[in-house]
This record gives structure tokens, C-alpha cells and sequence, in this order.
């Protein structure tokens, strides 16, 4: 059964506790964002207003090491942040500060933090590989071993039957043709910390060698995302190989299996930024506006959400930035912005300890009334001279609120041009409702209160009203919250809906201007 489809049958685990109470996991419903247009195709007189998270205050959450450990040069979050239970696991680049060995692979380690909060992270002695001299650090261990890797994609997989294979990662590694290419390096592991590569996996010089390559041997460098889709693993990347179109500099591509051993020969391509489709030609890869290393994913079961690279391209190193976009994927192929060339995440300023360029590692968490995204921070200014990576920090939004429909005020007001009293209002995509299911229907929004609701009718797939469930006992949403319960005749649970349904949800009031509308949730 897939997910997406909108089929799962599940328990609904409590999180945090906040003052209104506990929440569900959202990731484990069919999610409405406010920025989908294809699950909200319909809208009549309302605009979408994007949000850019704010910095923790600690970051960076997790810093570099002392001199002589494995992450003394570098933490870099090309990696991952997955809950489990009470405990918040993180998997990431560690980089030493053994300078004569310059830029060789082997001074890339996959390495391992914990927390019990989100915020403050530790390092755990595990004890699993030798460095230095000595077992004493975080480091976790791959067979084969060493090998290097310049990030770790990881994805908890309950479906395999096999335990040995519950945690599977997609790390970048290097082989060797003429120079050193990227490509990947598949791992499964049954702890997430004992990981065995899935193909024969020699190495040399901690590089893959060529012959047991699972992808062609062309330049790809998958350290965007990993990810699930109807059955199939994905592992998203960049690379700036022909394409049947021709595009300039880095695009997203993602390539796929089905068994997580086995990878496909051919790909796709994920996203293109709208300045890629002007060819600056030979020797200027580097220039222009580009998509920068893939698209880190949240799978969020109908939908993918998630960041990627704003390469802000010049001639030279040093004039070359990079900010975080905004992405989402209906299909779990292609990939599109939410909001036009829009920045998410802005890199810091300079002297701030993500200056110059941003990483984005697949990190997303509800956590209490907040949503963290977790990112790296790698300066390209000052690639040449190999600087010092800058760790992890964690972007803030409220909970699951990346942007709001509004009402569009801009027709009101005096004037021969005043625009009509027309309703400011929404109509969902067709839902798909289980036989014999009772689904439950809840709201994310604010702004509501006195002369300000959501009046929620339910619709049958060619949009006729249903009965008991729309004009005068349509629902009506008076107070904001993140998962506030949409209620018909005072029933939550929706009995004898049609196998497809859609939403109409109308924006009410004469304060309607001061709703911020941002996500329905469904579940079965």
C-alpha cells in the first residue's frame, strides 16, 4: 500500500505537550498546504504569503570538535535528522584537521550526534571505528571501511521484512576516472550505526573503485535527498550532464531503485531553476543563477516538501553565495518552487557562523508548537583555501505554517475601480475516502475570533454540495490553532462521504483580512 495513496491504516502517536494541548504527527495524514496549488487548485480573491523561518538562538546547535578529533576541520551537514521515540538522532560529515592529507577522501567520516530536545546535541562515544590510535569517538562505521564521504542520506524504511536492512543511506563518494568523479554509495544498517554497503564494495584510497559503480560512470553528486515514492527509493543529487534539454550548470537529478541494490541506469530530472534555460556556454559552469546539490525531502506522505541550493554564481570562487529555496512535489519526480526564484533561508552575514553559503541537510521536525529545519553552512568563497566547515543550525517556524493563504485586499478601498463584494474563498483537489471510513478533517490557521471564521462545506468529486455536510450545516472554524478539528452539527467523524470528496472553504466575516490560513489536515 502506498502512502500517498492515501491507504495506510495507522495509530496516532502523541507528541509534545504545549498549552493547547497534544498534537498528532502530521506526517502520518494527508497534508492540504496552503502553498499547493495542486492539492488547492481553486481560489477566488485570496494570495499566498510565504514565511521564512527565524534562527535559533544556540545555533550553531552542534559546532566542530577539539583539535585532533574526527570533526576538528569541519561538521558539515550534508546529512540527516530523524526522531525515534523520545531521542532525535543525527547523522554527518565529520571532516579532521590532518592538513597534510589536503582535500583526499579519507578525511571525510560519517559520523553520529544525539538529543533529547531537538536544540542541544551530543556527541556519543561508540566506540565502532579507530581513530588516532583509539576507539573514543562518534564516529560510525561502514563496511567497507574507509571510505570516504562527503554526505549521508539516511531514511528509516519499516517495510523491509529484513531487520538487517530497516536503516538504508545513499552516501556521495568518489571513484577515480582520469580525475575524481562523484557518485553513489548505498548502505544498509539494522542500528544506524554499523552500516554495509549493498553492492560488493571495494575501495581504494577510501574511493569506490570504478568497476563496482551502481550508477554510470558520469559526475553525480547525491547529496540532496533520500526518499520513498510509491515503492521505489530516490535518491536526489546534482549534476550538470546532458539532459534532453540542454540546461546550464547544476540541475536536480535523481535516480532509483527498487530493492535499494539495483539502481537504475536511467534518471530524472527534478527541477530547473527558470535562469538554467539560458546557455552561458563553455568555461562559465560556474556563473549564473543554478540549483545547488539536489533537494533535501520531507516525506510528508501525499506530498514532498523540502530545500535546495541557490547557487548565486560568479566567474570567481570568491564572489560565489548561497542561499536555501523553498521546494514541493506532488508526483515525487518533479519538483517545483512554492513561490518564483523565492529565498527560504538567506545565508548569514559575514563574520556569523554560516556566512557566504548554506547547506541544506534532510532534517524536519515537529517539535511542540514549532517546526525546526535543520541546516549546514559551507562558505564557497573560500573553496580553494579549504576553510573550516561551520556545523548545524535550525531555521524556526510555527508548526507546519511555511506560508498562508490571505484575503487580497488590494480591490477594496474608494475609487472608480473598487472591485465588487465577491467571496474570498477555496476548492481542494478530489480527497480520496476509504470504504467505510469516517475521516476527520483538521485546521491550521490564525487570525480567527470574533467576525473572522472559516465556513468548511464538504463536496462530492464533481463538486455538487453533500447533505448534513454543507449550506446551512456547513462547518464553521472560529478559533485559530495548529490542529484545530472541523466539526459538522458537533461530529467530528465524517460517516457515508462518496469514495472522493473536495473541500470548499470560504473565508468569513468582516474581519476575514486578519485569517492566515495554512494547512488542512485528513485523516482516514
Amino acid at each position: 500500500m502506498m502512502i500517498h495513496e492515501y491507504t495506510l491504516l495507522f495509530v496516532l502517536l502523541p507528541l509534545a505537550s504545549v498549552c493547547a494541548g497534544e498534537f498528532f504527527d502530521e506526517t502520518r495524514v494527508r497534508t492540504l498546504f496552503a502553498f499547493d496549488s495542486v492539492s488547492i487548485p481553486h481560489t477566488q480573491n485570496l494570495r499566498l504569503e510565504m514565511r521564512q523561518p527565524e534562527r535559533h538562538p544556540a545555533n550553531p546547535v552542534l559546532r566542530r570538535g577539539a583539535p585532533g578529533t574526527p570533526d576538528a576541520y569541519g561538521v558539515q551537514f550534508y546529512g540527516s535528522v530523524i526522531r525515534e521515540g523520545q531521542k532525535y538522532r543525527m547523522w554527518y560529515v565529520a571532516f579532521d584537521d590532518d592538513e597534510s592529507k589536503k582535500m583526499a577522501s579519507a578525511r571525510w567520516r560519517p559520523a553520529y550526534a544525539e538529543s533529547v530536545d531537538g536544540v542541544n546535541w551530543t556527541k556519543p562515544d561508540l566506540g565502532l571505528v579507530t581513530f588516532k590510535g583509539n576507539k573514543h569517538n562518534n564516529l560510525i562505521l561502514t563496511d567497507p571501511t574507509p571510505i570516504g564521504l562527503v554526505n549521508l542520506k539516511v531514511l528509516i524504511d519499516p517495510d523491509d521484512p529484513d531487520p538487517k536492512r530497516r536503516y538504508k543511506a545513499t552516501g556521495h563518494a568518489y571513484f577515480r576516472h582520469n580525475t575524481r568523479l562523484g557518485s553513489l554509495a548505498p548502505f544498509v544498517s539494522a542500528d544506524g550505526l554499523s552500516w554495509k554497503m549493498t553492492t560488493s564494495g571495494k575501495t581504494r584510497v577510501a574511493e569506490l573503485v570504478k568497476e563496482d559503480l551502481v550508477l554510470p560512470a558520469v559526475h553525480f553528486e547525491p547529496s540532496g535527498g533520500l526518499y520513498k515514492w510509491e515503492g521505489m527509493f530516490y535518491a536526489s543529487g546534482q549534476n550538470s550532464m546532458n539532459a534532453p534539454q540542454p540546461y546550464h550548470g547544476r540541475v536536480t537529478r535523481m535516480y532509483r531503485s527498487a530493492d535499494f541494490v539495483n539502481w537504475s541506469q536511467t534518471s530524472a530530472i527534478g527541477f530547473v531553476r527558470v535562469p538554467q534555460h539560458t546557455l552561458l556556454g563553455a568555461g562559465r559552469s560556474r556563473e549564473g543563477e543554478q540549483t545547488h546539490e539536489g533537494i533535501s525531502v520531507w516525506n510528508r506522505g501525499n506530498v514532498l516538501i523540502g530545500v535546495s541550493g541557490l547557487w548565486h554564481g560568479a566567474k570567481e570562487w570568491r564572489d560565489v553565495t548561497i542561499d536555501l529555496g523553498f521546494m514541493i512535489s506532488n508526483d515525487g519526480i518533479g519538483f517545483r518552487e512554492a513561490a518564483h526564484e523565492w529565498t527560504f533561508i538567506k545565508r548569514g552575514e559575514d563574520g556569523a557562523w554560516d556566512q557566504g553559503g548554506l547547506l541544506q541537510g534532510q532534517g524536519f521536525e515537529n517539535i511542540g508548537d514549532q517546526t525546526f529545519i535543520y541546516y549546514g553552512a559551507w562558505d564557497p568563497r573560500h573553496w580553494e583555501d579549504v576553510p573550516t566547515r561551520g556545523g548545524v543550525g535550525i531555521a524556526v517556524l510555527p508548526r507546519d505554517r511555511f506560508g498562508d493563504l490571505v484575503v487580497e485586499e488590494v480591490g477594496k478601498g474608494p475609487g472608480d475601480y473598487q472591485m465588487p463584494e465577491i467571496t474570498s474563498e477555496f476548492v481542494t483537489t478530489s480527497i480520496p475516502v476509504r470504504s467505510g471510513s469516517s475521516p476527520q478533517f483538521y485546521v491550521n490557521a490564525d487570525g480567527l475570533g470574533e467576525g473572522a471564521f472559516l465556513r468548511i462545506e464538504l463536496l462530492d468529486a464533481l463538486e455538487k454540495p453533500l447533505a448534513g455536510y454543507s449550506g446551512l450545516e456547513a462547518a464553521e472554524v472560529r478559533r485559530g490553532g495548529f490542529q484545530i478539528p472541523v466539526e459538522w452539527g458537533g461530529r467530528v467523524d465524517c460517516n457515508g462521504l462518496p469514495g472522493s470528496v473536495k473541500m470548499r472553504v470560504i473565508f468569513e466575516g468582516s474581519g476575514n483580512a486578519s485569517i492566515r490560513f495554512s494547512a488542512i489536515y485528513v485523516q482516514p
